[in-house]
Parts: structure tokens; sequence; C-alpha cells
């Protein structure tokens, strides 16, 4: 950044310092939306840096177990180390690679506030904090809207905006390009805050039920993206558990083992039988005697449903990853070698199968359910603010690192799910994983008929719609 230009800034900021509270205040419908957002990105009690803190008030507001504030004003700073002593605040150019080196890592988050419009380079500030990342950390990036300049800069003069320095306005387009040279991976997008103002409960709801609407909501003040490294590749040749459910099952289970590949040294399989009417125990237990070689358990059901059969088989799991393959066998066993190396590659934290790229076998899937699969991807795709063509492929693989955290987590969205996926799918999204879909083709059953009621499920799947609008779009 040029002297000047930071002079003009650091003068800025010295002069807004004691304000700057005020200014909060009166614009409080706005600032506590924010919060309210960031809060539901960043886990509590988490290390948090935040590069342009203020004087302190979003880094209070997450809670950290590890705060750490910097800004590039010293009247700022000064506040913010009365006003919250059990945080940590620097005073400094968070551009000086000295700076950044002298820092204590590695942290969980680390937050750009309504900073990079004063950024001199950009990509240079998001290079440099690589030594203070791990695979798991995230970016947070939020700002302004260059849409919304105008009215900004009106509000700046009317009196209704704290004032600001000359400032880089820059699209969700040219962040995340500065993200991408600098080694940081987009793995999710929001705009919020349609009307930033309260107008007697009347923004709210426009906020709520109209700017959350696609296209609608990217007129929004408000840009958040959220980005994790990509320098540091994977894992190498992590255990695997492959978990089974099934239920009525009996003519797949041998042939599960048959054809699932040895794709590394410690591979667990784990069937979770349903309390079948058929011989599905049986055989289960014949095959562990049969294949001895093999690292092969059985649990049965206390409860009911794929979800109960996945939660129950990844409490005794031992594999570093985790990977459900349906009893079905329509996800063929062959393809999980792909979903293996997806996560031990770095290409993806959490690895969600779909059978709607490829043609399926002509009797794998029924109109209605093809059709409705179509609608429901499309629907949660919004939700999720990340791509899912297909949300019920039964095969999902993650790490047993963050289903853990999924685990802390899930008291957020409680034990709600009767399919098992959306456990998974709205708690990775509530992780801010980055999802990677692996295409497979679906084929069509060999042994005995389908556990789908179009009608039961399909209700059940719009249920779902319903509850992730109430906890992922409306926070």
């Amino acid at each position: 950044m040029s002297l000047n230009r930071k002079n003009i800034i650091r003068e800025q900021a010295e002069k807004l310092a004691d304000s700057r509270d005020k200014w909060i205040k009166k614009n409080s419908y706005f600032y506590n939306d924010d919060y309210s957002y960031m809060k539901f990105l960043v886990n509590s009690d988490m290390r948090v840096l935040e590069l342009g803190c203020g004087t302190g008030e979003l880094l209070k507001e997450l809670n950290p177990s590890y705060g750490v504030g910097v800004d590039l004003s010293s009247g700022m700073i000064s506040i913010a180390q009365k006003k919250y002593p059990d945080l940590n605040f620097i005073q400094g150019d968070l551009e000086d690679e000295k700076l950044i080196s002298s820092l204590e890592g590695q942290f969980d988050f680390i937050i750009f506030s309504d900073t990079i419009g004063y950024l001199d380079d950009c990509e240079g500030a998001f290079s440099r904090l690589h030594k203070l990342c791990s695979p798991g950390t995230r970016l947070i990036v939020s700002y302004y809207s260059w849409l919304w300049q105008p009215i900004l800069t009106l509000g700046e003069k009317v009196g209704m905006k704290m004032p600001s320095v000359d400032m880089n306005w820059l699209s969700t387009e040219d962040t995340v390009g500065f993200l991408q040279l600098a080694d940081f991976e987009t793995v999710k997008r929001e705009w919020r805050q349609l009307v930033p103002r309260s107008m007697f409960g009347i923004g709210s709801i426009i906020n709520r039920f109209v700017g959350t609407l696609p296209l609608i909501r990217r007129l929004s003040l408000r840009n958040y993206l959220v980005a994790r490294p990509v320098r540091k590749v994977g894992l190498n040749k992590p255990s695997a558990t492959v978990l089974i459910p099934c239920r009525n099952e009996e003519g797949n289970i041998e042939n599960a083992i048959k054809r699932l590949p040895n794709f590394c040294n410690n591979l667990e399989v784990i069937y979770v039988e349903g309390n079948s009417q058929d011989g599905t125990l049986d055989e289960i237990n014949r095959i562990i005697k049969v294949y001895s070689d093999k690292d092969i358990k059985v649990l049965v059901q206390d409860g009911e449903g794929k979800g109960d059969a996945v939660r129950k088989g990844f409490r005794h799991a031992k594999g570093d990853i985790l990977m459900i393959l349906d009893g079905d066998l329509t996800v063929p066993p062959e393809d999980l070698p792909k979903f293996y190396n997806a996560i031990c590659n770095g290409k993806g934290e959490y690895i969600n199968g779909t059978r709607l790229v490829y043609p399926m076998d002509n009797q794998a899937m029924r109109f209605l359910n093809f059709l409705a699969n179509r609608i429901f991807s499309v629907l949660f795709s919004w939700l999720l603010n990340q791509r899912y063509t297909d949300t019920l492929c039964g095969t999902k693989v993650l790490t047993r690192n963050n289903y853990e955290k999924i685990i802390t987590n899930r008291s957020y969205f409680g034990d709600f799910d009767p399919f098992g996926d959306f456990d998974l799918i709205f708690g990775a999204t509530k992780l801010n994983l980055k999802v990677v879909e692996v295409p497979i083709r679906y084929a069509e059953r060999e042994y005995g008929k389908t556990q789908i009621s179009r009608f039961r499920h399909g209700w059940l799947l719009l249920k779902m719609v319903i509850f992730a609008y109430k906890k992922l779009k409306i926070v």
C-alpha cells in the first residue's frame, strides 16, 4: 500500500475511533444481522484471527477460545483492549509480513470483515496467511456489494453511515479471483441484507422471505465468502470404514464383499442390519466366517431407518475415512476408490455421490423419483450455497475428524434425519466443508425391491427443505 494512502486510512480511523461504537449503535440492525450470520459461520470456542478488527465487537461476538485482533489504528486497538481484556489486540499493518509472521498460529478462522476495501494488494495479503493455516482453517471475507456504492456514498453525505476513505469496490467474482491466485479455494458464497434497516420489522420480513430468493439475493448489501487453503494436500493412505446399512438384502450381502476393492491397507466393513424379515443377518454372519481374512463386523439396529443405522455404525467405526455404501448395491462398490482418492488427494472434504450425471440403468430409478430428485437437488443447492445434483445418493464420504465435528454441532439441527443423508449434508454445510460430487452409474437392483415410498419419502423431503430453510437461510 502506498505510504500516503496508508496514512490517510490510519488518520481517518483514528478520528473515528471514539465514535465507532456510536455508529454501530445507530445502525444496530445492520450490525446485529451481520454478527448473527458471522456467528453462524464461525463456531464458538475456536481460534480466531480478525484482520481489521476495529474496536473488537465482532471478535467478541464470536466467543473464541483464543482471539486475536489486528488493526492499523492505535486508537481502535486501545478501545478494544479496554473493552475486551480477555482478547488479544495488536496495532499494526496487516499487510506487513513481519507482523503476520509474529502471530502465533494456526487459527481455525481468519476473518476479513470490511477490510479488503482498504488493502493495497489483496492477493499478497491472502498469500501471507498460509503460515497461519491448517488444512481445516477457514478464511471468511465479508464486504459491501459494489452495487451499493452510490447508496452508501449518499448515506455518508447525509450522516446515516460511518465515514470511510476511498476504497476498493470489489465484486464477489473479483474476491474469488484474488483468493484463487493466493491458493485459497472458495467453498461458500452468501448474500444478505436486501434492506439494511429494520423499518419497524418490515426490513426483517423482506430480508427473510424475499432477500433469500435466487437472483434477488445478489442485490443485497452484504457479501460473504468462505474459503479454504489448498497448498497442503490430503492424507497419506489412511484407514477406512465402509458402512453398509441393510434391511432385507440377503441376496446382496456376499456380493458387496466380492465386489469391494481392497483400496487401502486397513479396510473395515461394518454391516448394520435393520431387523430384516429375510435371512440377511444369518447371511452376514456366514460371510464373516467365509471371509475371515477380512475385517468384517455386524451390528443390529436398535431403532429404525437409515439415519439411525448410519449413526450407530459410525459410532463403532475405526477408520480414518468413513464411507457409506447402501446395501442394495445400486451404487457399484467398484466405484468406492474414486471417493477415497478424492478425499485423500485433498479434492474435497465431503464427497457426495451423484446418480444424475451419467445415464442410469432403465429400471434403476422410476420417473417420478427421478423428477423429484432433480427438483430437490435445485432446492438444496440454493439452500446450502453449494452445488448438489443429488442429495439422496446413498454413498457419502468424509473423515472421522470432520464427522466428530458434525456430532459436536448436531445440537444445532438435532437428530431429525430419517434418511441418514441430511444429517451429514447439513453438518458439512455448517462446518463450511468443501463438497465434491463423484458421478456414478446408477445400477438396477439385482435382488429384492426398493424400500422407497414415493409419496411418504417425498413428504419427508419437503419437510427437509422447510427445515433447512429455517436453519440455513433465515439465521
